[in-house]
C-alpha cells in the first residue's frame, strides 16, 4: 500500500519563525513514515521557499532545493526547481505548522485553498477571526461568551491614559506568543507600551485585566465531534505569562509552569471544557485550537485568546493537554489527517 504524500510547511517570515522549527522537528519525531511520505517545506525569514530532507537545524544549507507550493489546482502540490526546469510533486494532504502572521491569520490557508489541496486546521474566515483578538471579542461576545473589557487603538490614534481602568494589558491585535505585550499599572507606563505593541502590528488592543486563574483547553475536530485535552493551568510565580520568550523554553519558565491536568474543582473544569467547546464552534475553528481563557474567582469563565496552530514543540501546551488525556501527539497528527481526507474537518 502506497504512503500518503504529506506537505508540511514550517518555518515562515514571522516573529514566530524559530517557534515553527521546534513545532516541525516534533512532528517528525511523531509522524508514522510507515503511513506517511513527508514532504519538508521549509520558508526562511526572509520569505523564500526551501524543500529539505528534514526541518533541522542546518535545512536551509543542507540539500535544500528552491520549491513553491502550486495554486494550479490540476498540479495539486510543489514545484521544485531542477538544475533543468522543474519536478512536480502531488500531495495529499498539508499541515501548515506555521504560527503567528502568514501562518494562523488565513494567508496560507488562502493559498492552499486556491491549490485544492486539503489541509489541517482552520480555514480562512476562522484562522483571520481568531487572529485578531479585537474581532475574535466581537464575534464571541455576540455569542454570549464573556471577554474583557477592552478598547482598539488604530494606527496612530492618540489614547488618553488617565481614562483607562489599570492594570490593562497592551498588545498587538495580531500576533502571538506574548511578542509585544506588556502590562501596564501607571498612566505613565501607557506610551512606551503602545509604542512596543506597534512593533508587531498597526492595530492595538488594551484590555482591562482579568482577576482570576489562567486556563487552557486543547480542543481537537474529530469525525464524530469534538474532544478536549485535560485542563491545564499556568502557575505564575510573579509578572505575566509571556510564552516562547525565555532563551531556552525547553528547560522550564523563569515565572510560570503549567499544571496538568489543572487543580480546580470537577464542576470547573467541565465548566472549563463546555466553554472551549462553545468558543471553537463561535469563532468557526476547525481541526484543532489551544482555547486560553481565565478562570474568575466567582467560577465565571472569561475568554482570553485562541490559537488557532497551536506550539507543537516538545514544551507546547496542546501536546501536553492532549497527552495526558491519553492521545500523544502521534495519534493527534493521524486524527487530523485522517479527518482532513474525509472532508469534514469541524
Amino acid at each position: 500500500m502506497s504512503r500518503l504524500k504529506v506537505g508540511v510547511i514550517f518555518g515562515g517570515a514571522s516573529e514566530e519563525h524559530a517557534v515553527s522549527i521546534k513545532s516541525a522537528q516534533e512532528v517528525a519525531k511523531n509522524l508514522d513514515t510507515d503511513k506517511y511520505e513527508p514532504f519538508w517545506l521549509g520558508i526562511t525569514t526572509g520569505g523564500d521557499w526551501r524543500l529539505c530532507d528534514e526541518p533541522d537545524a542546518g535545512w536551509e544549507n543542507r540539500s535544500a532545493r528552491p520549491a513553491v507550493l502550486s495554486p494550479d489546482r490540476s498540479l495539486h502540490g510543489l514545484l521544485v526547481r531542477e538544475q533543468e526546469g522543474y519536478e512536480t510533486v502531488r500531495l495529499d494532504v498539508v499541515l501548515p505548522i506555521l504560527h503567528g502572521k502568514l501562518g494562523e491569520d488565513g494567508a496560507i490557508q488562502g493559498l492552499l485553498e486556491l491549490s485544492g489541496i486539503p489541509y489541517i486546521g482552520c480555514d480562512i474566515q476562522g484562522s483571520a477571526v481568531c487572529m485578531d483578538k479585537s474581532l475574535a471579542y466581537t464575534v464571541a461576545k455576540g455569542g454570549g461568551i464573556s471577554t474583557p473589557n477592552f478598547w482598539v487603538v488604530a494606527e496612530d490614534e492618540k489614547v488618553d491614559p488617565d481614562h483607562l481602568p489599570y492594570p490593562v494589558f497592551v498588545k498587538p491585535a495580531r500576533s502571538g506568543s506574548s511578542f509585544g505585550v506588556s502590562k501596564v499599572t501607571r498612566a505613565d507606563e501607557l506610551a512606551g507600551a503602545l509604542s512596543e505593541a506597534r512593533q508587531y502590528d498597526s492595530k492595538v488592543l488594551i484590555e482591562e485585566a482579568v482577576a482570576g486563574r489562567e486556563i487552557g483547553c486543547a480542543v481537537l475536530g474529530e469525525l464524530f465531534g469534538l474532544i478536549t485535552g485535560e485542563v491545564d493551568r499556568v502557575d505564575l510565580s510573579h509578572g505575566f505569562f509571556r510564552i516562547h520568550q525565555e532563551d531556552s523554553p525547553e528547560t522550564g519558565s523563569e515565572n510560570s509552569t503549567f499544571i496538568v491536568p489543572a487543580d480546580i474543582s470537577d464542576e470547573s473544569r467541565q465548566l472549563v471544557r463546555e466553554t472551549a467547546e462553545t468558543i471553537y464552534r463561535t469563532l468557526g475553528c476547525k481541526g484543532l485550537a489551544r482555547v486560553d481563557m481565565f478562570l474568575t474567582d466567582d467560577g465565571q469563565v472569561v475568554l482570553n485568546e485562541v490559537n488557532t496552530m497551536p506550539g507543537m514543540t516538545s514544551y507546547s501546551r496542546y501536546p501536553r493537554m492532549m497527552a495526558a488525556a491519553g492521545l500523544p501527539l502521534s495519534d493527534v497528527i493521524d486524527r487530523l489527517i485522517s479527518m482532513t481526507l474525509h472532508g469534514k474537518k469541524r
